[in-house]
Parts: structure tokens; sequence; C-alpha cells
């Protein structure tokens, strides 16, 4: 009965703090993460909008195959028809999947055409990634800033700052950030180091997932409409430890990511820490749920 209470109550909770997690993968999530750009919201639609299709032509064909096991069972047929052609059921099951497939194609092609569409950008990051870590290079900027970005250890977090498990959750925090504005466009370079492996740079509440190919150098780019820290990982079977190479970004305001960048210059981890005591927030109800789930 405990154990039934614990799990009833903790789906109550998922239901009504779900914008508490919108920026990394829950316990007993089975839908997408809660978009956070305007290229995920239109992924996010589109995923629902085919659910339409999908959920009644698999009812269909489960109700066809029931009714042919029952009705056309050898029992309840023990001369079997000799039907070798029907000209209605030959039109419709022609016509029917081209339509479908019509009613798909336009918001998909629209959908495609968006992500592959780079806009203006605010802002040039370069991510390169190798066995198993990430970099990333500011470009543009008045000073360079460049840094590698590594899976947070667990006897690291005191000195990180990052104990709070419910903010920097096992096996996805990291120990540098990407740092971005809020409502800026971001284009993202990625590529791998010569002589690695592809890997895969994704970030699911951005809906970014594009491959990081040595000697390759492929773009795209994301606009985050919210400040937060989200969470995504190398989705691409890159090696022994590809289950180790989290990507993190957090998005600021505008003017933390300038105070920021212009520290990140000469002292990354002091800018870091002077960026997280400015956003960081005492952990709210979910942290208890985030931490039974580990």
């Amino acid at each position: 009965m405990n154990r039934a209470f614990a799990v009833m109550t903790a789906l109550i909770c998922l239901l009504f703090s779900s914008a508490g997690y919108a920026d990394q993968p829950h316990p007993w999530q089975f839908d997408l993460q809660a978009p956070a750009t305007p290229i995920m919201h239109q992924i996010r639609w589109f995923e629902h909008y085919t659910l339409w299709f999908i959920v009644p032509i698999t009812l269909l064909v489960l109700v066809l195959l029931l009714v042919v096991a029952v009705k056309f069972r050898a029992g309840a047929n023990p001369e079997p028809s000799r039907t070798s052609h029907n000209t209605l059921i030959e039109i419709v099951w022609t016509l029917g999947p081209v339509l479908i497939l019509f009613f798909l194609a336009i918001p998909s092609f629209n959908l495609l055409n968006a992500q592959l569409q780079l806009p203006e950008a605010d802002m040039t990051v370069k991510a390169t990634a190798t066995q198993w870590q990430w970099n990333y290079e500011y470009e543009g900027t008045q000073s360079p800033v460049a840094f590698d970005s590594f899976m947070l250890k667990e006897q690291d977090r005191a000195a990180a700052g990052k104990t709070d498990v419910a903010a920097y959750p096992r096996l996805l925090a990291v120990d540098n950030e990407m740092v971005v504005p809020v409502d800026k466009t971001v284009r993202l370079l990625v590529t791998a180091a010569p002589s690695d492996v592809i890997h895969a740079f994704a970030m699911p509440a951005f809906g970014v997932k594009i491959d990081a190919v040595p000697g390759r150098l492929n773009e795209t780019w994301f606009k985050a409409e919210k400040e937060g820290l989200y969470y995504g990982q190398c989705s691409e079977l890159c090696g022994k430890d590809h289950a180790f190479m989290p990507i993190a970004i957090r998005v600021v305001s505008e003017d933390r990511y300038k105070t920021w960048l212009a520290q990140a210059a000469t002292d990354l981890p002091g800018a870091n820490k002077a960026l997280m005591a400015a956003v960081d927030k005492p952990a709210g109800n979910f942290a208890v749920a985030a931490n039974e789930s580990k």
C-alpha cells in the first residue's frame, strides 16, 4: 500500500509540476520534453498531430485481425471463400495510404524547412566532440573563449558547488556548461576532432540533433525562449563511454551572459561560480522525486 501510494503521489506531482522538469528527463515520462525553442514547439505539435493517424490505424488493424481470427477461422468457415478480387477494397487500400501520407508530408516538409533554414544569427558557437567530452568555442567575441566540458564526477560536486542533484542530475551535469543568452538566435557549428569517431549533438528541449563528423562541419541553430539549465547527450554510439558524454546549456539573460563572457575569457571557473550564484535557486518540491528516482 505504501509503495502504491508513493507511486500515485509521484505521478500527481509530475502532472502538476512538469515545468520543473522542462530541462531534463524525469521518471515515468511518456511524452517529449517541454519545448524551449520555436523548433521544438513545432516538433511537439507534429508528434501529437501524427498520433491522430497512428492511433486509429493501429486500432483499425487490431479490429480487422480480431474479425479475421474469429469470423474466418476454420471452425466457422469449413468451406473457405474463393474471392480473389474486390474493386472497392483495392481502391480503398490504395487511396487511403496515399491521402494519409499527403496529410503527413506537408507539415513534415514545413518542419524540415524550418530546421534547415538558418535565420540571421546573433552569435556563433562551435562544438567539437572527442572521446568523451565536448569543447566549445565562442566565435566573434572580443576575447577568445574556449573550454572543455566533461561529465561532472560525484566526488567533484562539492568543489563545483553543484550538490543539488535535482538541478545537477547524475550522469547529465557537467563541469562547464555552454552559456547562451535567452531570446537570441545561436548558430551552432558541430564537428568531431580529427581521427576521432562520429558523435551527435542532441538537446531534446531545443529540438536539436545533428551529427558531429570528423573532417566535416555541420551547422544548426536554436533560439531558447526561457532561461534555465538544459541537458542533452551524445546520441551516436561513439565508444565505451558513450553514456558519459552529456551536454549542458545554461540559458540566462543577456546582461548576465555579457558579464559571464567578459570574465570567462580570463577566469572561467570564477565566471561559472558567479553565474551560478546569480541564477541558481533552492530546489522545489520535485527534488524529492528526482532523488528517489536515482
